[in-house]
């Protein structure tokens, strides 16, 4: 179905949006894989801190089945505010300023603002999810006491359809938050623009570009599970994405 986004120039003054070729996903990998290497330092720094952050959410919800499944989407959720540190690391590169981990930390807080209310937003939407999953567990389940390898033994056997349904809700909701932040928060970090309008920004580029955009989901979704499954990975791959979407911004965005 046809998505009409001109509407939202009647509420908001938003920057003109490129197409982008369809190798761009992968271009924009090669590029951020160059920046992370540009300044490997506090770049493996961030992504340390959110392995770390990570594996200990994982490890307090591990005795509990819908809780470690629900972690892992929060994760991808709220992982973007994450990598806000990484575009102002960018930022500053393209500027000729010195980068560093703590200078990063400095420009982050000069627009604390807005970021704190993006990520207000998602945190709403995560604990949403949290609430939806816990119901939709309790009624599929019935109470039971599951174990976390009988309950991932048997998402495909007995509770299939909770499978599907679990499932097709995180989709959804994946593709709308996606859609919102995709490039909104590397934009928050180039510009003075409030984060509505980066968000509506970041929709419109996902609209106008959505085989593209596709495609870029999909590796990151791809990408990040080779991090939880390697654990150690997600240290290097977390800011060769957050890299990588800057440049995926500056395509986008004129």
């Amino acid at each position: 179905m046809s998505v009409h986004m001109a509407v939202l120039d009647q509420h908001f003054t938003l920057p003109k949006i490129r197409k982008v070729a369809a190798n761009s996903p992968v271009l924009w990998l090669q590029r951020g894989w160059t920046d992370l290497w540009a300044h490997p330092g506090p770049s493996l720094v961030y992504g340390l801190l959110v392995t770390l952050m990570g594996a200990l959410v994982l490890s307090l919800a591990i005795n509990n089945p819908y809780l470690f499944t629900t972690s892992i989407t929060g994760f991808l959720l709220l992982a973007p505010l994450g990598a806000a540190g990484i575009y102002e690391l960018t930022s500053e590169r393209e500027e000729g300023r010195p980068t560093s981990f703590v200078q990063s930390i400095r420009d982050l807080l000069a627009n604390m603002g807005q970021l704190a209310f993006l990520g207000l937003a998602l945190a709403m939407v995560a604990i949403a999810w949290e609430r939806f999953s816990a119901i939709l567990f309790a009624i599929f389940y019935g109470g039971q006491d599951v174990s976390l390898s009988g309950y991932l033994s048997s998402l495909i056997g007995e509770f299939l359809p909770f499978t599907i349904v679990w499932s097709l809700a995180g989709f959804l909701l994946a593709f709308l938050v996606f859609g919102l932040t995709a490039i909104s928060i590397p934009m928050l970090a180039d510009r003075e623009v409030d984060s509505v309008t980066a968000m509506m920004c970041s929709l419109r580029a996902t609209s106008e570009n959505r085989v593209v955009m596709i495609q870029w989901a999909a590796l990151i979704v791809l990408l990040t599970a080779v991090g939880f499954i390697t654990v150690i990975g997600l240290i290097v791959i977390f800011p060769l994405l957050g890299h990588s979407t800057w440049y995926a911004y500056k395509d986008l965005v004129e």
